[in-house]
């Protein structure tokens, strides 16, 4: 039978595995909910079979998620079992060990909730509790999930530099002609070439073989996950100093993003607006003239947003701007803007006898290049001020 150590760290990871499970199955029964309310306005059939293909989708989501739930459910069951079992076995010989380990996390228990006044069964140095780590379980932190590079173009590279050749989107069409009468001319493309040269961004993190043998979770995972976090961070800094390289652009108010949306930019660029959290905090609280926000839902969009038609994602403050509080966006085409030149990327994990460990690595090589500077702006919003 399992130390009721192992157990209780088994519990509070499932514990959490099932509060994941739950809150996700939360969040698909609410986009259920909101795509049925969206129905109603929808009068094109093409539209309203997207939506019925979405729901779906969601149906088939929440079965999985429903199910995965129950699984956990029986599984934290079985271990509240085993722990209960554990719990009231009579302690002898070397059973005695694990028993003072359970009054140990007791203990513990009540240090935390008489808020540190009873310190009797365990030791404290300086006033802290030393608690056995084997009772501590890792909790992730939640990081930025946005991805830049999905929005812009990308292009896979065999050599370290080289020229890639852009066609400017000049919005010119074709004239209609007789029949038999000679082909007439096309409007000549304007190609232009960028340069690029790639980069090479490396690091490594050791970790003590000691931690991956005595841990009970899987560690080299974690730091793996976290080695990936850190490289999709260095691309998204890349990416946002090349929007933020954009044409200057100062707009006052939402008159002011809705003119450039309208004649500022070609309307052959696909517009969408990649704005700070505070900028986002400023639109998400505008109404129109009969209290509507003007900020739009729409769980069609991996952002969930749209203003003006237009899409929004949502980044940092200090990602498309330089510090906490900037009211800062790029409004345009990133795709046609901005190409992400991939040469590769590689993970490693090799042995490292002098440190008894491992060291976990990755290796991103890559260069982000402006190629149509006419496909956006690097815009500074100011507020509009009321009576103005």
């Amino acid at each position: 039978m399992a130390s009721p150590i192992i157990l209780g760290a088994k519990l509070q990871l499932k514990r959490s595995e099932l509060m994941d499970v739950d809150n996700k199955l939360k969040d698909l029964l609410a986009k259920r909910d909101e795509l049925a309310a969206s129905v109603e306005g929808i009068e094109s059939e093409g539209d309203l079979q997207a939506v019925e293909a979405q729901a779906d989708e969601i149906e088939k989501d929440i079965e999985e998620t429903e199910e995965k739930k129950k699984k956990l459910i029986e599984v934290v069951e079985e271990i509240e079992k085993e722990i209960d079992e554990v719990s009231n076995k009579k302690p002898q010989g070397g059973e005695r060990g694990m028993q003072n380990n359970i009054e140990v996390r007791d203990a513990i228990n009540a240090y935390v909730r008489s808020k540190g006044q009873t310190r009797e069964g365990f030791t404290s140095v300086e006033g802290g509790a030393l608690i056995p780590v084997e009772l501590l379980a890792p909790q992730k932190v939640p990081t930025d999930v946005v991805n830049l590079q999905a929005l812009i173009n990308t292009k896979s590279v065999n050599s370290s530099s080289g020229k890639y050749p852009v066609i400017a989107k000049s919005g010119s069409k074709m004239t209609a002609v007789a029949e038999l009468v000679k082909n007439p001319a096309l409007a000549n493309p304007t190609f232009t070439e960028v340069n690029y040269d790639i980069e090479t961004y490396r690091g490594y993190i050791p970790v003590s073989q000691e931690i991956i043998d005595d841990a009970n979770y899987d560690i080299t995972g974690l730091i793996a996950e976290e080695i990936k976090d850190q490289g999709l961070n260095t691309k998204n800094a890349a990416i946002a100093e090349v929007l933020k390289s954009a044409t200057a652009k100062t707009v006052t108010g939402l008159d002011g993003i809705k003119e450039l949306i309208n004649k500022g930019i070609k309307k052959v660029y696909n517009v969408k607006i990649i704005a700070s959290a505070s900028l986002y905090n400023e639109l998400d609280k505008m109404k129109d003239n009969d209290g509507r926000y003007l900020l739009q839902r729409d769980i069609t969009l991996d952002s969930g947003y749209r203003l003006f038609g237009k899409e929004l994602v949502v980044v940092d403050d200090t990602m498309i701007g330089s510090a906490e509080g900037d009211l800062k966006a790029f409004i345009g085409d990133a795709k046609a803007f901005a190409t992400f030149f991939n040469r590769n990327a590689t993970s490693v994990k090799w042995i490292d006898s002098n440190i008894y460990g491992q060291l976990l690595a990755s290796f991103i090589r890559f260069d982000v290049v402006k190629t149509d500077a006419n496909a956006g702006f690097y815009v500074t919003y100011t507020p509009a001020v009321p009576g103005a």
